[in-house]
């Protein structure tokens, strides 16, 4: 694939060599001629000097059918503009790094729909969703970037007796605004049918809105009642959104941070957060003071690698049951475990993951794999004169292991009913079996009958 990346920061410069590595054609530009200089000499890419937000500059980096654009410069205004312009002149998909939280809250301004651009990106919010999984759910997946992050797919496993268990999905009166996405059972994972019936031991996926895939949750997976106390270190934009992906009746936490203008700014914006605490994590006399000892699960994410990981150790020592933390740094990777560091992240890790779900062709945004099966969470864009306009969803001939499991109208996600149909211009969340996966994209490609 033909890809242009504006911004030849760190973020940027690795992402063009991971992508060389993968075989793909890369064009890096920056504004900076000392980073275009080390970029030349580093990496086998072409490189353009000059502004991302300039035309002049994208049309000298060809950016006139390119398959992504990934503008990750370290300004989120230069981002949004650059990947507006990159997808009007021509480049089939745009993605946008952003930092600042107001960008993707759709309460205020919906800057995706706005500017055109296929996905906005948050290294700072997929870490923390990253963290959040391996707290609420360790083993499974959570996926909150659907449908402008308004979807999220959980992954629950069925571990005790339930009044859920034995009935088919069609009589268990689960809310409409919530999808059983797939089973997995001895080995096998196959897409969820209305005649289906949950088991004991069974792993499924369930696919909606957060706070309704929760209220499932209650009802199929027995709850232990035990609170989870969570102690987050860094209050920075990671702190933030993991606080505030694990306010429920669930947990107890409480923010850490050393700054007192950051925290009354967390106080403010986390009232489902226990309690804010002005802290310096990394000295352990602190910690023991605010009781982390008896934490059940304790995370760094100070925005440094160094003071994450001696705080993690600090709260081991004082017995912390469940250590984790941002550690980006490779080298570091080889001896976190030995500090006895349970979960290290790497907001490199998860960004990869991220983009290379968005090396696609045809009308498939990103496709993400369940793991443990042949079943992949697709994002398809709905083309003009498509199959899958034709009918409404009852009539659609879909393949047999093919579930639409929401589908994006203007500024509305929505789960879909049979009744529904698609229109050029939707975008679908659907679950597709590698069996199905090139008749349910055909589907959704342009020239229909």
């Amino acid at each position: 694939m033909r890809i242009v990346t504006l911004g030849g920061g760190t973020v940027g410069t690795w992402i063009a060599d991971l992508l060389g590595q993968h075989g793909h054609s890369i064009t890096v530009v920056d504004v900076d001629p000392e980073n275009t200089s080390r970029i030349n000499n580093d990496l086998d890419v072409n490189v353009v000097t000059g502004s991302a937000s300039q035309s002049s500059v994208l049309f000298q980096a060809d950016i006139l059918g390119a398959d992504l654009c990934l503008a990750v410069t370290g300004d989120d205004e230069v981002n949004l503009v650059a990947a507006s312009m990159a997808k009007a002149m021509g480049a089939r998909r745009s993605i946008a790094r952003v930092y600042a939280p107001v960008f993707r809250d759709l309460s205020t301004f919906d800057y995706q729909r706005h500017f055109n651009i296929d996905r906005l990106l948050s290294l700072e919010h997929l870490s923390a969703s990253e963290l959040a999984r391996n707290i609420r759910n360790p083993g499974s997946i959570t996926l909150e970037n659907f449908a402008r992050g308004e979807l999220e797919v959980q992954e629950v496993l069925i571990n005790e007796p339930t009044k859920a268990i034995g009935v088919p999905l069609k009589d268990l009166a689960l809310p409409g605004r919530v999808r059983v996405g797939s089973i997995q059972r001895e080995g096998k994972m196959w897409i969820a049918g209305a005649e289906d019936e949950i088991q004991l031991d069974d792993r499924i996926t369930l696919i909606g809105r957060r706070e309704d895939v929760d209220d499932v949750k209650a009802k199929i997976q027995k709850d232990s009642g035990a609170k989870l106390g969570v102690v987050i270190a860094g209050g920075g934009e990671t702190g933030y959104h993991l606080a505030r992906a694990l306010e429920s009746d669930r947990y107890a936490v409480v923010v850490m941070d050393q700054s007192p203008e950051r925290c009354e700014f967390l106080a403010k914006h986390l009232p489902g957060t226990t309690d804010v605490i002005i802290a310096d994590a990394t000295r352990k006399v602190q910690l023991e003071e605010e009781r982390v000892g008896s934490a059940d699960v304790f995370i760094a994410c100070t925005g440094d690698d160094e003071n994450n990981i001696m705080a993690c150790v600090e709260a081991r020592d004082i017995g912390a049951k469940k250590i984790m933390g941002i550690v980006g740094r490779p080298d570091y990777a080889s001896i976190v475990g030995r500090l006895g560091i349970d979960v290290a992240v790497s907001e490199r890790d998860v960004m990869a993951h991220q983009i290379m779900g968005f090396l696609n062709t045809g009308p498939v945004v990103s496709r993400t794999r369940l793991p443990g099966g042949s079943i992949a969470v697709l994002e398809i864009d709905v083309l003009a004169d498509s199959v899958a306009t034709e009918h409404v969803l009852a009539n659609l001939e879909l393949p047999e292991q093919c579930l639409i499991a929401a589908f994006i109208r203007g500024d509305y996600v929505s789960v879909p009913s049979a009744d529904d149909r698609l229109q050029a211009g939707d975008k679908v969340v659907a679950l597709i079996d590698d069996s199905s996966t090139e008749a349910a994209i055909e589907m959704f490609s342009g020239n229909g009958t």
